[in-house]
């Protein structure tokens, strides 16, 4: 019986679809399935160059905030390209709701729904069915940030919101293509809730074209090796859940807790604790988010999937990365959140900055939790924030959207990673000729921040400050974190240095949505990487190399010159 007062927890096991009718798999020659896992897994590769080929906006042609994935009838997953973390985790979630549409061949379902298949709204999925024969054998998947999706703020990612309808347009799964005829009432409902409606529909008609690339590949694949490829399906499931099942075996049984903050939720701030308990036993890995926060106000709410997301990533990184990514990755893996918790929030809690922050949180305690059981492939605490920053008009004119990189966490034996995206994204930079063409910005400054990576054995990553000016009256929004709680250090390592905005030069909130007038200068200095093991047994000559590179300064008192005017600024 619950106890008075208990929270149900919804829970989510990788092998809870998806079972093949007699529990067997036809045999295989190890050849051939290494030959056709690299096929299936080239069509996803294939899929994604065809995006960002395809696409219009720079957020996905430049910065390549996009995932393609292949699923199998049931659902599974079985070839991914390694695109965005936060992005491949959630798909499941996003295909077992379109089963549920009895998909039919010829169909293309889109969806970003965070409560039915979705991580927040900028996120829009394709899902079209494979079905190179009129049978529907797979699924073809595509999630891309779009840089506007309506809603009370330019870029759809409102700080302070407290329900989704401020976040923009939600979709349900419903059919932009059906049975291969498009569905231009959905088409034109989409265009007329955003406020860049022809880069959006440029930028879908570039995901269909990928999806439609993965039917014509594994058409082509299914003439080259007939039924044995729907037996490769199985195949390479199975041997990714015994290849995880080996690695889970080889760390020791027992039960693991961390704890951590988010700062604030955008509406107060007041910390949101993310706890967890992770238990290894044989084989399978349980994760419990028990002692996490109730849902909150703000935005920083995550729906289940975005934690499985995050806990997916933290498996693939304490295990070989030689074992290809797929649903056999998860099965030996029970994900779980108390109902009503920032981790599985009730609709309609607002969303957005939960896909992009608190996937992050979930990561990092996911990881420090297991530090002590994987003490060889966990490094120190990285900079734990996409630094979200958001400039647009309300006339929808230009929306520009960017993560900004900063420290990877000092390693058990090697220095961290200076100025990199950490952890649930893996995007590249916006160009600063891309920026300057596409949008009315200016960069003045991009470059490392100096001694901001925690000292140690082993160095943490520096962090990077990216200014621009806002050459025209705009709105500014910001989701960030880690600007009062620092990066940990591990083993006796040095935290990382935290972060800060500045719009105009004055210090704003972690979470905060300004107007701005044309002149304005927005600056985003991201937090370092922790350092790893005693600073007093770093060696002589990594110190030297360190001042030569110039990733440490000689400050006194946290001041360093900036030689750009000769004044003493923080660092």
């Amino acid at each position: 019986m619950e106890r008075p007062g208990a929270r149900r927890r919804r829970t989510a096991r990788g092998g809870e679809r998806g079972v093949s009718d007699d529990g067997e798999t036809s045999d295989i020659n190890p050849v051939t399935l290494e030959i056709l896992r690299n096929q299936l897994e080239s069509v996803a590769a294939e899929m994604g160059h065809v995006l960002v080929r395809g696409a219009y906006s720079p957020n996905i042609k430049e910065r390549r905030d996009c995932s393609t994935a292949i699923f199998d009838a049931a659902g599974r997953l079985v070839a991914q390209a390694e695109h965005i973390p936060v992005h491949l985790g959630a798909m499941p979630d996003a295909v077992e709701t379109v089963l549920e549409k009895d998909p039919k061949p010829g169909d293309v379902f889109v969806v970003n729904d965070p409560f039915a298949g979705g991580t927040h709204l900028p996120d829009i999925t394709l899902v079209s069915t494979i079905a190179p024969d009129d049978e529907v054998i797979g699924f073809a998947v595509s999630r891309a940030h779009h840089a506007d999706v309506g809603g009370s703020a330019p870029g759809s990612m409102p700080p302070g919101a407290r329900e989704i309808y401020e976040e923009g347009l939600r979709l349900p799964a419903v059919r932009l293509v059906d049975g291969g005829e498009p569905n231009e009432a959905v088409r034109d409902l989409i265009r007329a809730n955003v406020r860049t409606p022809d880069e959006r529909e440029a930028d879908l008609r570039a995901q269909r074209a990928a999806n439609a690339r993965a039917e014509e590949r594994i058409g082509e694949l299914l003439d080259e090796h007939g039924p044995v490829l729907l037996d490769a399906f199985d195949a390479v499931i199975d041997y990714s859940r015994e290849r995880v099942e080996a690695e889970f075996e080889s760390l020791p049984d027992g039960t693991y807790r961390a704890r951590d903050i988010l700062e604030g939720d955008g509406v107060t701030d007041e910390d949101v604790p993310i706890a967890v308990t992770v238990t290894v036993d044989g084989a399978a890995l349980d994760v419990d988010f028990a002692g996490t926060a109730d849902q909150v106000v703000g935005n920083l709410n995550a729906p289940l999937s975005v934690a499985k997301s995050a806990v997916y990533f933290v498996v693939r990184a304490v295990t070989d990365p030689d074992i290809p990514p797929n649903h056999g990755c998860y099965e030996p893996v029970t994900v779980s959140a108390p109902e009503g918790s920032v981790l599985d929030p009730d609709p309609p809690a607002a969303v957005v900055g939960g896909n992009v922050e608190t996937s992050q949180r979930v990561m990092d305690v996911t990881l420090a939790a297991l530090a002590p059981a994987a003490p060889d492939a966990i490094p120190a605490g990285g900079q734990g924030t996409m630094n979200n920053l958001i400039i647009g008009d309300r006339s929808g004119s230009f929306t520009y959207y960017e993560t900004i990189g900063g420290g990877f966490g000092a390693r058990p034996d090697k220095d961290g990673m200076d100025g990199v995206q950490v952890g649930m994204t893996n995007t590249l930079n916006t160009p600063v000729e891309s920026v300057e063409t596409e949008y009315p910005l200016r960069v003045e400054r991009y470059a490392l921040r100096p001694s901001s990576g925690g000292d140690g054995r082993y160095r943490g990553g520096l962090g990077l400050e990216r200014t621009v000016t806002v050459e025209t009256d705009a709105t500014v929004s910001l989701l960030t974190e880690r600007r009062r709680t620092a990066p940990a250090g591990l083993d006796g390592g040095e935290d990382g240095a935290t972060g800060e905005n500045r719009v105009g030069g004055d210090p704003v909130p972690a979470k905060a949505s300004v107007d701005v007038e044309a002149g304005t200068t927005v600056s985003i200095r991201t937090p370092g990487g922790g350092g790893y093991g005693d600073r007093d047994e770093r060696a002589p000559a990594a110190r030297a190399r360190d001042r030569r590179d110039g990733k440490v300064d000689d400050r006194r008192d946290g001041k360093v010159e900036d030689r750009r005017d000769g004044k003493m600024n923080d660092r």
